[in-house]
């Protein structure tokens, strides 16, 4: 599979679009706005991963592990399994292109027909419920779910499976397989991306390895790359402004070391944005733009719904289940495990709608398969509820744990655990707030001692009373935990709404402008979950995913685009990006100095000047070299740069540099003694004003005691619009400090490696050809 990211340094500084995340929500604009034939960024916090990247052990899988909690904001924390500490209830969620849909159970189900005629939705979608039936149509033939097909095509019928007939029988409930998001057929799929078949591996949740499951990274974002979308990972989006007719969106890059300088955020402006991360992102970051002046709704962070998750296993069981994830030991064999979730028992259609729930059975992935017999001993002990009692059930069932702790998690007492996942209605009366550090709150006290979980956990014992095993509910509900949830299923903070008093955006997602009224803000749009004012029962991502398409469809409508829905180009073409066959190279810098306003002729006396008025410019660049072997044997030693600059003379907020180049040793006049490094870029002002910037190190021979000077000093022009033609504004001349140097030392790493070996083998070349340009220049003698 080709990857569908582009270099960081490639931005543009203006989009018609930009949306932010790629979960099912921001895939889908994505796709969808790109379809329409307008200019779309996509950025994803997030790194990109391809089927064989995932983590299949608990070591790789601990890296990938990211806590948020605490009192630091830490702009560089990044992980593909994010866990938010809340008060009352935390929340897990993925973090990668692909967002949660990355490392979710894949389940495709509507909602109960009285989930979407509640009144908590805005009439406008209430009454026009078609709508909604077709943007599940269409999320359905992208997304492609189908059940599991037991029996067919080598696929054995699963013995999880058949222990959910068996809980269903016992409960007297309804029982079918679902609809799963997963390929069971090696094809070329409908946006021309080649996915293997279904290995039943189980590690469903910690990544698809293999390439089956149908992730938005399947479907929707090469759908969106194809028709021209531009994305790209490591962005976090802080907030949001308008100047003028543009939104600007300021955001920092993660893993490049601009935090090692304390350098300030970026930004790009767009005429639209779509905010698509999340529950919590999208909310934070509305959140964090009110704090900055924009007018919202009162409502925001408001109606946080964990959708009624709760987490329980069945343990021990008599019966077989083959509940664990392969791991590392997974095959391209058809396995016994299975997806993450192929069945259900349906208890909704119940009387009261908040009484209704579905009971799905899961899998325990490969990954953390290992730390699991100690600790479903340890939480049986403190919360446990044996079904089933009698002398020799009690000796078979510590011989089971005994076999499960020496002979490992597929013997024994694992081997025969269930795992549940249940969805029911809570009050959905959670909150999201910034606290004084500036980090998103949630708080929810209480929300598990709600009758709706007890009834649940009810629920989850006659399931577990069928197979004769014992009852562990989520470890956190207990007394001592003050009974706290985990949901991996978070909705509601930009709730909709008939107005402003009542919701953040309207019926479309788009956002209202003020705490009241119907006035909405022009070109920012959320779609996500966090648009969805209720817990929906189930898995809420085919909701999310036809609210998402209706959204679209209705923006398409309003600004009268041409959005079509037709595959077959791509089919014929393919989609993705060509994957680097490279291995590039990158640093980031920064340089100090002045500029002398209205100096046109010298560079020194532009700098003098510059220090007398005080006018001092910097700035702190990335730049980047996708193949470092092309890099060295290209006369013109081309690399892209991006960054920010900054000078007192236009302001005290930074400029953003986009498009920027940077040429390394070009030789000037014919002679190895004499050359230059070169520095251009245009940059974008908050105000909307652009300009241009050049620089260059000037590298020559006249004294070999220069070659320090010579390396660390640019000569800077600036100039009005967007190249050298526009009216000059000053000159100047920047240095490298030795500490900033140290730290720009621990900010070169290869792009895109092959291997460990392949990486220091790249920066070793880097290394070596400005040593060598260095020493050719100032100390060969000739």
């Amino acid at each position: 599979m080709k990857r569908l990211a582009k270099p960081l340094t490639s931005i543009k500084p203006s989009y018609d679009y930009v949306v932010v995340g790629s979960g099912y929500g921001g895939s889908i604009a994505a796709s969808r706005m790109a379809r329409s034939g307008q200019t779309v960024c996509l950025l994803e916090k997030g790194k990109e991963f391809l089927p064989g990247e995932f983590p299949d052990t608990l070591i790789k899988a601990s890296g990938e592990m990211n806590f948020v909690g605490g009192k630091s904001v830490d702009l560089e924390k990044n992980g593909l399994y994010e866990f938010t500490m809340g008060s009352g209830i935390n929340v897990f969620k993925g973090c990668g292109l692909g967002g949660t849909s990355l490392v979710n159970a894949n389940v495709s189900i509507r909602p109960e027909s009285r989930v979407m005629q509640d009144e908590a939705w805005p009439r406008a979608l209430r009454e026009d419920l078609k709508s909604f039936d077709t943007g599940v149509a269409r999320a359905w033939s992208m997304l492609r779910p189908s059940p599991y097909p037991e029996n067919k095509n080598g696929y054995p019928v699963l013995k999880k499976t058949e222990a959910m007939r068996k809980s269903a029988a016992h409960m007297a409930a309804p029982f079918r397989l679902l609809d799963i998001n997963v390929n069971f057929e090696d094809q070329i799929n409908q946006v021309g991306v080649h996915q293997p078949k279904c290995t039943n591996c189980g590690d469903c949740v910690t990544g698809c390895n293999i390439g089956a499951k149908n992730t938005t990274a399947m479907n929707y974002l090469p759908d969106a790359y194809f028709h021209g979308a531009e994305i790209f990972t490591e962005i976090n989006v802080r907030y949001v402004k308008k100047v003028g007719a543009y939104w600007q969106v300021y955001f920092h890059p993660i893993g490049i070391g601009r935090d090692l300088f304390d350098a300030p955020l970026l930004f790009l402006q767009a005429k639209n944005v779509i905010l698509g991360a999340g529950a919590l992102g999208s909310t934070e970051i509305l959140l964090r733009s009110a704090a900055m002046g924009l007018r919202l709704s009162k409502r925001l962070g408001q109606r946080f719904t964990g959708n009624g998750d709760v987490l329980g296993f069945g343990y021990n069981n008599d019966v077989r289940i083959n509940g664990i994830g392969l791991g590392k030991k997974g095959t391209e064999a058809v396995a016994e495990v299975g997806p993450c979730i192929t069945s259900i028992i349906d208890l909704r259609e119940r009387e009261s709608l908040e009484d209704g729930m579905t009971l799905e059975e899961g899998t325990i992935p490969g990954p953390i398969r290992g730390i699991m017999p100690k600790a479903l001993i340890g939480f049986s002990r403190l919360v446990g509820r044996d079904t089933d009692r009698g002398f020799k059930d009690y000796f078979k069932e510590k011989w089971r744990e005994i076999r499960s702790l020496f002979l490992g998690p597929f013997h024994g007492a694992l081997a025969r655990t269930q795992v549940y996942l249940v969805m029911t209605h809570d009050d959905g009366n959670g909150s999201l707030k910034m606290d004084e550090q500036g980090k998103l709150a949630i708080n929810w006290q209480g929300v598990g001692k709600q009758e709706i979980f007890k009834k649940v956990n009810g629920e989850m014992y006659q399931a577990t009373e069928a197979l004769g095993g014992t009852k562990i509910p989520n470890p956190t509900w207990n007394q001592l935990m003050n009974y706290d949830l985990v949901t991996v299923h978070p909705l509601g903070g930009c709730a909709m709404g008939d107005n402003a008093a009542l919701g953040v955006v309207d019926h479309k997602g788009q956002v209202f402008a003020g705490e009241e009224g119907e006035q909405l803000h022009e070109g920012l749009y959320v779609m996500d979950g966090a648009v969805i004012p209720r817990p929906v029962g189930t898995n809420p991502l085919l909701t999310i995913s036809a609210l998402a398409e209706r959204s679209c469809q209705l923006i398409a409508e309003e600004k009268n685009y041409a959005l079509t829905h037709d595959f077959t180009e791509m089919q014929k073409q393919g989609s993705g990006t060509s994957t680097p066959t490279g291995t590039g190279v990158q640093f980031t810098e920064t340089m100090k100095g002045f500029i002398g306003w209205g100096e046109t002729e010298d560079f020194e006396a532009g700098f003098a000047r510059g220090k007398k008025q005080n006018t001092p410019f910097e700035f702190t660049l990335t730049i980047q070299t996708e193949d470092i072997d092309e890099f060295i044997a290209n006369e013109e030693h081309p690399g892209s740069m991006l960054g920010s600059m900054e000078t007192p003379a236009l302001g005290d907020q930074a400029l953003t540099a986009c498009g920027g180049q940077f040429n390394l040793f070009v030789t000037e006049n014919g002679s190895s003694r004499q050359k230059k490094m070169k520095y251009t870029a245009g940059l974008l002002h908050p105000d909307g004003n652009q300009y241009y910037f050049e620089g260059f190190k000037e590298i020559e021979n006249d004294r070999v005691v220069d070659a320090w000077k010579d390396t660390t000093t640019l000569f800077i022009a600036l100039y009005e619009g967007t190249h050298a033609g526009g009216k000059l504004l000053g000159k100047g001349k920047l240095v490298i400090k030795v500490a900033d140097l140290l730290r720009q030392l621990r900010t070169v790493k290869a792009i895109h490696p092959q291997s460990t070996e392949d990486g220091l083998r790249a920066i070793a070349s880097f290394g070596k050809f400005f040593t060598g340009n260095v020493y050719d220049t100032y100390f060969r003698i000739k």
